[in-house]
Parts: C-alpha cells; structure tokens; sequence
C-alpha cells in the first residue's frame, strides 16, 4: 500500500487553480492527481460543515468520466457516500447539493478545448473561495494511491430538481407561439433543455447536436457561431436561439434577427426583469449597467465569480435583493427573490438558464432587439491570443501600467491620452477618445485577454483586433 500526500501530488501536477476551478491538460488530471485534490478539498472543510455524502457530476468531454471515477475513490477512501448525477449542467449540480446540503465536485473545463478539462468544488453552502482554494492546495492530506476504479451509477435526481426550478416559476403558457433554437453541440445540458423550453409552451428546434466535445466560448463568438445564428434565425423562423458553454453555466441568446447578445448585456436585461437592487460585477462588464440608472447599486470586482460571490454578504447587509453577473454572461442568485409572486432560491453560482428565460418573459411586451436598443449604446467585444505565455502578458501589462502614454504608442494610439487606469485586474485604460482597452491574462489557460468598449460596435472589434495584432507584432 503506497501512501501520497495530497499538496505533494498537486504540486508535481503543476494544475493551477484559474477564475473557476482548477484547469490543466488532460494527462495532468491523473487518476492520484484527482484523487489528491477531492482528498484536500473534503479534508479541508469537514472542521465547518457536517456531512456524509458528497455529489460528482461531469461535462461530456472524453476524459471526464475517468475522472469523476477517480474522485469517487477518492471520496470513498473517506468513507462517504458517492452520488453521481453523470452528465449535467454545473448549476444543476450547485444547486442540488446546496439543497441537500452536502458538498459537490463538478469534472468540466467549461469552454478550453477538449485536451484540457478541470475540476470545480463547491461547499454545501456554495462556490468555493480563493482562501478555499489555498487551504486545498497546502493540505497535507495522506491518502493511499489509486489501483482501481469504481463503477458508477446514475442518479437523475439533479436534472430533475433543475428543470422543475424553472418550469414551475413561470406559466406553462410564456412561450407559446415562440420558436426556440436550442444550439446543442456538446453542452452538458442539451438533454434538458428542449424538455425545459416545452413544458413553458415553446415550439423548440434541436440544432447541431455534436459527438465531439465542442469548445464553446461565449466571450469569444467565433464567426462561424455568427453566421450559424443567422442562417438559423431566417430558415426555421426563430423568436430565440438558446445555447451554453461545454458544462452549462454560462448561456449563449441570440434575439429574433439571430444576433448573439454579449452576455453583460443579457446579465443588465435579467436583473432588471427580476428588479435586483445590488449588482456585483467584473470591471470587466459594460458600463451601461451603471448609466442606465435601473440599479441601486453596482460593486465592480476582479473578473472569476469567486470575487463576484464575495460581494454578496456585503451587499446583503444594504439591500434585499443582489445578484451578479459577468461578462461571459453567466448569471448568480445572490438571494432569494420573488419573481412571478413566487420565491426562487439564492443560487450564487453562473447558471445559464435563468438569464434566457427571464429576457423571454420581458420580451413579451416588446422584442428582444427593441429591449437592447432601449440601453445606452455602449458596445464591448473581446478576444484573445491563445497559445501566449502569461508571463509574457504580465511583463506587457506591468510596462503599460508603468508607462501608459508610452504603451499608447507602442500599439499606434499615439494622440490619445490616458484618463483613468483601473487595476483591479489586469489594467483597464479609459481613454481620451472614451473608449475603454482592458488588457488582462487569463486565469484558465496561456492566453492575453483583450476588452474593449466603445460607442459602436464595429469600432471594438477593430480595436480589439488592432491592439492583439500590435502586441503580436
């Protein structure tokens, strides 16, 4: 019998805790690297929650299953009881287990592509915080090496739970006559959905089922996405096209004319709907949501919901209801609210579905396309360079913030001024022109983000692109 010790694996692993979960390649996440980390994790937080069962769940990429049996040795070796929910969206699990009040483990990479995946943990009281983080990654946890693995079976009690969450807050007439596109790919939810949009009334069309897993960013549409929702949009007459990441918490609308939302702006359409007053926010997000006065008040954060989520107990102090979201669009139930004369319990945590359904139950005054023009016209795009060492972009970031006036043209801004520099992650440039250059490396993997905003919405895409390809340069 082989003993290991659980921050001695992990550190060898070289897996790193990003903006949500730990993240690596496939062949990092060893069956004793799995184990290490769910070993650390439950050791971690037995001295404050009481509990004898802990629940996986797993995204659909190949390596996922394996993993999640891994972790259910792991858990077994505690001697707890496994509950296995197979293939669901990251939120059905989150909220599952928060009502069950046990801990739970989710085996996704969310939208890095299919050679990477990663592990998300959650306390029976939600998301776990960056102090969690680091509690994980120092234990000192023995736990003997894993020879074999367990069959696992599935219980169906977490899809169930979700799905009624939101079919019985709504009538079971909202949709009907709406034609809704559901984008499946890979999502981890593509099994509810359909069955979910249904049972509120919708006509629903399955689109582009995929059996390989498909890296869905949704802060980073690709054109060919852009293009898919047109066509779909004008051949199968489309009120709503609805899609998610690979493990369902972040969504993906697009509005009657196929156009894709950004997902701050489906975030701001929410909590109005929901009449949220506290917002927490990555600075990330567009600026709209502060000019258009809707909110009593809005916090800006780091960029990860473990920032968002810490803002939550502070504005609570304040305010009745809070939520958050980010830019990627993935919504968080901060507390319990009344919508439709029904209470719909705090899940804080991105989830995907909540954001799409309460913007079709506000579209039925006037349409989507009508409810975004209504905003002020700010327009954000970003995108990234993949493949690009983080310490090259800290090095870039660290000279910017340095000199900005320099760094301006060095990228060919040569006759703007700086006039407000946020460092709350990464560096966010307010310039002369009032045109926002956000510049940050990505907690998930070896990119450089790039965020812009402006006053259209062809002007940020060229500025995004204008700055990524000076910095390749």
């Amino acid at each position: 019998m082989m003993l290991l010790k659980s921050n001695e694996v992990i550190k060898s692993s070289d897996i790193k805790f990003g903006t949500s979960g730990a993240r690596g390649l496939v062949e990092q996440f060893s069956s004793n690297v799995c184990a290490a980390f769910t070993h650390a994790f439950i050791t971690s937080i037995q001295s404050q929650f009481a509990f004898k069962q802990v629940a996986i769940a797993i995204d659909n990429r190949p390596s996922s299953p394996a993993m999640a049996q891994a972790c259910a040795k792991a858990i077994e070796q505690l001697e707890l009881e496994v509950i296995y929910y197979g293939v669901v969206p990251t939120p059905a699990l989150a909220y599952v287990s928060m009502q069950d009040n046990i801990p739970c483990i989710m085996v996704t990479g969310s939208h890095i592509p299919f050679d990477r995946n990663g592990l998300k943990f959650y306390r029976p009281d939600g998301e776990i915080s960056k102090a969690d983080e680091l509690a994980i990654l120092n234990a000192t946890t023995e736990f003997e090496a894993i020879t074999d693995l367990p069959v696992l079976t599935v219980s169906d009690k977490a899809a169930r739970q979700y799905s009624e969450r939101y079919t019985s807050l709504f009538d079971s007439q909202m949709l009907t006559g709406k034609r809704i596109g559901i984008y499946e790919h890979s999502s981890a939810g593509r099994e509810l959905y359909t069955p979910m949009f249904e049972a509120l009334g919708a006509e629903v069309i399955a689109l582009e089922r995929s059996d390989e897993f498909v890296p869905i960013d949704t802060e980073a549409v690709s054109d060919a996405d852009k293009k898919k929702a047109k066509n779909w949009s004008k051949e199968y007459k489309l009120d709503f096209i609805f899609s998610t990441d690979g493990d369902g918490d972040r969504p993906l609308v697009a509005d009657e004319n196929g156009d894709w939302l950004r997902g701050d702006i489906l975030g701001l359409l929410c909590a109005d709907a929901m009449d949220i007053e506290a917002l927490a926010v990555p600075v990330s997000c567009n600026t709209a949501i502060e000019s258009c006065g809707r909110f009593n008040h809005v916090t800006r954060t780091k960029i990860g919901s473990p920032y968002v989520i810490a803002e939550f107990d502070t504005l609570a102090k304040q305010y009745n209801s809070v939520s958050g979201f980010e830019a990627n669009g993935g919504f968080l139930l901060g507390s319990d609210t009344i919508v439709n004369s029904k209470m719909i319990k705090a899940l804080p945590t991105r989830d995907a579905v909540l954001p799409a359904l309460m913007l079709l139950a506000a579209a039925k005054e006037k349409p989507i396309y009508e409810l975004v023009n209504a905003l002020p016209q700010r327009f954000t795009y970003s995108d990234r360079i993949q493949n690009f060492a983080t310490e090259k972009s800290t090095a870039i970031i660290s000279e910017a913030k340095e000199n900005p006036e320099m760094f301006l043209a060095k990228i060919g801004f040569e006759n703007l001024d700086v006039i407000d520099m946020d460092t709350t992650d990464g560096l966010r440039m307010t310039l002369s022109s009032n045109d926002i250059i956000h510049l940050r490396p990505s907690g998930n993997a070896p990119e450089l983000r790039c965020y812009v905003e402006s006053f259209s919405n062809k002007r940020t895409i060229d500025l995004v692109n204008h700055v990524l390809n000076r910095i390749i340069g």
